[in-house]
């Protein structure tokens, strides 16, 4: 027989908990469900815990983060998708990222237009936030990341104090503006609601003048606390968003963390979701695993694939995602640890 410390038992029978909580079918679509039941062992889960986000290698993704809950993302096309998000989206599935959560629930596609009320999108979030236990990431490229910051604004009540539920599969609002809250079985508004992690690619001041959107004008720099992490990626000198020679940076309104990045010169505003092929290549695939924003990060190799103009914000954007993705799982596994019983 072993014999075990008695912390060692505890942590077993705390997990093993998790675990079954974890494995409760929830309820069927509806106005209230049972949230965020996802199967998830045991021994994955005190794996996922141990985990450092600010670490993770590809191995940890392969072997534990596959294996436990991930967010959704949506990545939302330009005003003239000529290049659309879907390029992005393969990229992010080719390493490693689930494909059913990166798919638009209702449509199937990689990508979301950005001809859209970001409020829905909002309502949208709110609704799989409560279903799925886990607040979905926004990547929007040009005019989607205007609709990101959109919508972060929209969740802090700029321009409405309610919004409701929208439910994605029936593409509907739902009578209600508030959720039950996954984590701790309490309502609570849509308003209000966190986005872990957003990033706008060229996104700028000039489409929106010339688009008519001027309520954005005067908050499209400014990151509300909606967002607990914002990554602005600019060219210095991109005609379409209005850039010539400078970048007006990102700033957070409160505790956001915000940062801003500012592409190399051969990257093209267009043609920045063509990262999938960076993948694939096994020169770049290295350097995006290794990659670590700061000045840590390794040198850009010089054997690199087609488009490797876009390897500096493809490999901050993946290190973010699949940090996110990490301690938003280990929140959702240390909510059951802490209310194993399902939530009525």
């Amino acid at each position: 027989m072993i014999v075990l410390p008695l912390w060692r038992w505890m942590t077993l029978a705390a997990i093993s908990l998790a675990t079954a909580a974890f494995a409760t079918p929830g309820n069927e679509i509806g106005e209230h469900p049972v949230s965020g039941r996802v199967a998830i062992d045991a021994d994955v889960a005190g794996r996922l815990l141990a985990l450092d986000p600010e670490r993770i290698s590809e191995r940890e993704v392969r072997e534990v983060l596959v294996r436990s809950p991930a967010p959704r993302i949506i990545n939302l096309d330009g005003s003239v998708p000529v290049i659309n998000m879907a390029p992005f989206a393969e990229f992010l599935i080719a390493m490693g990222y689930p494909e059913e959560r990166v798919r638009n629930p209702e449509s199937g596609a990689l990508s979301y237009s950005s001809a859209v009320d970001a409020q829905r999108i909002a309502g949208v979030m709110a609704w799989h936030y409560e279903h799925e236990g886990m607040m979905p990431m926004l990547i929007g490229h040009s005019q989607g990341g205007m609709i990101a910051i959109r919508v972060l604004h929209e969740l802090a009540g700029e321009f409405v104090s309610s919004i409701p539920v929208w439910n994605p599969h029936r593409d509907v609002p739902e009578a209600r503006t508030a959720v039950v809250d996954p984590l701790t079985g309490a309502e609570r508004p849509v308003v209000g609601l966190e986005v872990p992690y957003v990033a706008a690619l060229a996104t700028g001041t000039l489409p929106r003048i010339l688009l008519g959107q001027w309520t954005m004008l005067p908050l499209l720099r400014k990151i509300p606390d909606t967002a607990a992490e914002f990554t602005g990626f600019a060219l210095e000198w991109d005609p379409i968003a209005g850039n010539f020679g400078l970048v007006d940076p990102y700033r957070a309104t409160g505790s956001a963390r915000v940062r801003n990045v500012t592409l190399p010169p051969a990257a093209s505003h267009v043609t920045l979701p063509l990262a999938r092929d960076l993948a694939l290549d096994p020169v770049t695939r290295d350097w995006i695993n290794r990659y670590v924003p700061g000045p840590g990060a390794p040198s850009i190799p010089t054997s690199a694939a087609a488009h490797a103009a876009n390897l500096l914000h493809a490999a901050d954007i993946w290190y973010s995602v699949r940090k996110h993705w990490c301690i938003e799982a280990q929140r959702l596994v240390r909510a059951r640890w802490k209310n194993p019983a399902p939530l009525q």
